[in-house]
């Protein structure tokens, strides 16, 4: 098949473009999906690999200044021997012990991934995941009630108990019904 556009080369691409509900296929070589700006596969683009290696470089400064200071020796995991520099190369962990390993250098990362939080917490489907948007709350409000216990704040710890005391009645109405 010829390219559509100069009608001598052999159309290489095939594009199918849909605008305002119509399908329209374009047939071209290499050369003029080019020129036209068209996204030719295998120029200019990147792996997830490489993704992920740009968010594994991320530290903060005041950590690298301390690091080039002191010159520690480089993170390895115990159960594997894998580097925290092959991790960030190769984009995958050697056993779930690197996880643990290199924990401190994830943090940043997984704080940028996941919205300020560390820990990925899902979706929950909105016909089902009343009980356990609940029991999230009440779980943050027994954090809640420790730290006004702590700061010997009662009044405020009795409010927050009697609030999750409503909260898991509501989740044994729901589960009965």
């Amino acid at each position: 098949m010829k390219c559509q556009e100069c009608q001598q080369r052999q159309a290489t691409l095939h594009f199918t473009k849909i605008i305002n509900g119509e399908k329209m296929e374009i047939h071209l070589c290499e050369t003029c999906a080019k020129e036209k700006g068209e996204h030719v596969p295998g120029t200019n683009t990147f792996s997830i690999h490489q993704l992920l290696s740009g968010l594994l470089h991320f530290e903060h400064p005041s950590i690298q200044e301390n690091e080039q200071k002191t010159a520690p020796k480089e993170l390895t995991c115990e159960s594997c021997h894998m580097t925290y520099s092959q991790f960030v190369e190769i984009g995958r962990f050697g056993c779930a012990s690197c996880y643990k390993t290199f924990d401190e250098k994830l943090d940043p990362v997984l704080r940028r991934v996941h919205s300020g939080n560390v820990r990925h917490h899902g979706k929950i489907p909105k016909r089902i995941g009343g009980g356990i948007k609940r029991q999230k709350e009440i779980n943050a409000l027994k954090l809640k009630i420790k730290e006004y216990i702590e700061s010997e704040e009662f009044e405020k710890a009795a409010e927050v108990r009697d609030h999750i005391r409503l909260l898991e009645q509501k989740n044994r109405e729901s589960e009965e019904g």
